[in-house]
């Protein structure tokens, strides 16, 4: 079910708005222009016309992308394949990357996920993902592992194993969560899942259901961690806590605000703006009191939790299941500049968010050249070019698809 909001659709897609009403169409009219002074009022910044182009076909669940600086870009599939891509124009060559990925426990939810590249990467050939572990083909955890490129793009080795491990998983996979990301001081931040499992969002001894906070280079605590007097060397590493399953974050620019995309059960999806050391109030145990993984507690219960932090934006009782965030930023974006976009899994759409000042989100929409077009959509990221790149996630022929103004 469509939720009521999106009936509204943002006037920032579908254009200007006129009368002297403000271009983003809050109904907030343009004050007039003072007697006998000139004045000339920059122009409303146009809605420009969208083209989505394929970069790349032929995948099977696309997780994550990661640009590197010779205008090439890694891709994670989950069922533990790393993919090159010669560039990020339509029909770029796609060619495997040779590692080893036999420990990667391939189940339901689980695989080859999350990716970022080191921002010494020019130096240091190094990226890290996240991924799901066996050993013996039963399945130990889930944890990032830098890797180390080879100069000619042909094969990456471990250098790293884990960066970080402990991560709990689930056999079935279930929310395995694993989307990192480089923060603004330069930190990494690691949005988990909750396995499924009641207790694990609210156990600070326990790496699921967090957002956590990283030294990339050592996988250690990063300075400045909320939790980093606790005896628990899992709690050092935890930034946020009370999560169900993020599967996307956001760094806002020119700002240091992180935002994440978190599944609700069936309806309740939330993009929650992250501060240190706080509770956003997942509790499927009910305190503990019930022994099975009760979803019908609310996302954020602040009956049980009255601290915990609520939603910028929940999705009520539609059912979308975000995924990758990415902010839109650049001149060329016109009135679309500094929307959070936000890819839909079963909303198979990619939502536009107007987030304000004060972190709020003020209108939602989304991006009519996506809506159902190309099914499943799971990461989101903004390439060095300005552009916005998505992949779809239906299994088969999946696809890399950069969407920008022209």
């Amino acid at each position: 079910m469509r939720r009521s909001v999106l009936a509204l659709v943002l006037l920032l897609v579908a254009g200007c708005s006129a009368g002297g009403e403000s271009p983003i169409g809050t109904g907030v009219p343009t004050p007039p222009p003072t007697p006998g002074i000139a004045t000339t009022a920059p122009a409303p910044a146009a809605t420009p016309e969208i083209r989505v182009q394929e970069v790349a076909t032929g995948l099977e669940h696309p997780w994550d992308i990661g640009f590197l600086p010779d205008g090439s870009a890694l891709v994670t599939e989950r069922p533990g394949r790393i993919t090159m891509l010669s560039s990020t124009d339509p029909g770029a060559t796609v060619t495997g990357v040779e590692a080893d990925l036999t420990d990667v426990y391939v189940e339901g939810e689980g695989g080859l996920m999350g990716l970022v590249v080191h921002p010494d990467f020019a130096q240091s050939r190094r990226f890290t993902t996240c991924q799901t572990h066996q050993r013996g083909g039963e399945p130990v955890d889930v944890r990032l592992v830098t890797w180390e490129l080879s100069r000619d793009g042909i094969a990456a080795t471990r250098v790293a194993d884990p960066l970080v491990g402990g991560l709990p998983i689930n056999p079935s996979g279930r929310h395995s969560g694993c989307r990192p990301e480089i923060g603004p001081d330069g930190a990494l931040y690691v949005g988990t899942g909750d396995t499924a499992r009641g207790d694990i969002a609210q156990e600070l001894t326990s790496l699921g259901g967090k957002v956590l906070r990283v030294d990339l280079d050592t996988g250690a605590p990063a300075p400045g961690n909320p939790f980093l007097a606790a005896p628990d060397p899992a709690t050092r590493l935890i930034y946020t806590y009370g999560h169900r399953n993020v599967q996307g974050l956001a760094v806002q620019p020119g700002t240091d605000r992180i935002f994440a995309a978190e599944h609700g059960p069936d309806e309740s999806d939330e993009i929650n703006l992250l501060r240190p050391g706080r509770n956003y109030g997942w509790d499927p145990s009910q305190g503990g009191t019930v022994s099975d993984y009760d979803e019908s507690v609310p996302m954020t219960d602040l009956q049980r939790f009255p601290n915990a932090v609520p939603a910028v934006w929940d999705s009520g009782e539609s059912t979308e299941a975000i995924c990758g965030a990415a902010f839109l930023d650049g001149e060329q974006w016109g009135s679309m500049d500094g929307l959070l976009a936000v890819a839909a899994l079963a909303g198979q759409e990619l939502l536009l968010m107007r987030v304000e000042q004060d972190a709020t989100i003020t209108e939602v929409g989304q991006l009519p050249e996506l809506d159902g077009a190309y099914g499943r959509l799971r990461a989101a990221r903004l390439g060095p070019d300005g552009a916005l790149y998505v992949t779809t996630s239906n299994g088969d022929d999946d696809k890399v698809l950069r969407i920008a103004p022209g």
